[in-house]
């Protein structure tokens, strides 16, 4: 049975960060609750929302860069891509990703070469079916990672991360939850929402290296 892992402190040591890639490299998963420190997560909180404000946020598609599209069958939510040098209010954010590919490197010795996110919307009713998040075409999306956004987050609001396994496994998207997965491996599905659902969500890249502990 595979268990919530819950962080104590903001303090990520070599050590924490150790526990958490031991047990996604042996179930190719990881739940991290309490994720960011709490500065953090405001500062994160407060951006979604003035996007929102902003109506900066666009219907989502799937597929490669080069064949997007959108299919409402498959996936509803709306996106705003969020860029290293823009978006400057992130900083503290992205030097935390940057941190967790280092521990990648020396810890799974899996080589990085970098990173793309996005905040992510579903209205009443959102869902994402089934799917695994590398693409046939294009192969360096290694690691995702969803860190969820959604305050006061009650069971009857559903929205569950439902993550296809033996049993399958339903994740509650509640506030400062983390999910931290392989890409390549994980079939998983955003369950119908009773609310708005809102989460950062993104991967980690890689450049083809020397095979590290993941076997990638």
């Amino acid at each position: 049975m595979i268990a919530f892992v819950k962080k104590m402190t903001s303090q990520y040591s070599n050590e924490q960060w150790g526990q958490w890639l031991t047990q996604l490299a042996d179930d190719n998963f990881v739940i991290i609750d309490e994720f960011l420190p709490a500065n953090l997560l405001e500062t994160v909180l407060d951006y979604f929302n003035q996007k929102k404000e902003l109506d900066s946020f666009n219907l989502a598609k799937i597929g490669p860069a080069v064949d997007k599209q959108r299919v409402a069958s498959i996936r509803t939510d709306k996106t705003f891509w969020i860029d290293r040098k823009r978006d400057v209010e992130l900083n503290d954010f992205f030097g935390l990703v940057e941190e967790l590919m280092q521990q990648f490197a020396q810890q799974l010795y899996l080589s990085l070469s970098g990173y793309e996110f996005h905040l992510a919307s579903y209205s009443k009713g959102g869902f994402y079916k089934a799917h695994l998040d590398q693409f046939d075409s294009r192969s360096n999306r290694m690691i995702s990672l969803i860190i969820y956004l959604n305050e006061n987050w009650k069971d009857d609001h559903g929205g569950e991360l439902l993550i296809h396994s033996s049993p399958n496994i339903k994740v509650e998207p509640i506030l400062n939850r983390a999910v931290l997965f392989r890409s390549d491996l994980v079939l998983h599905e955003v369950l119908p929402s009773n609310r708005e659902r809102k989460s950062l969500t993104g991967w980690l890249l890689k450049q083809p290296s020397t095979i590290g502990v993941l076997g990638i």
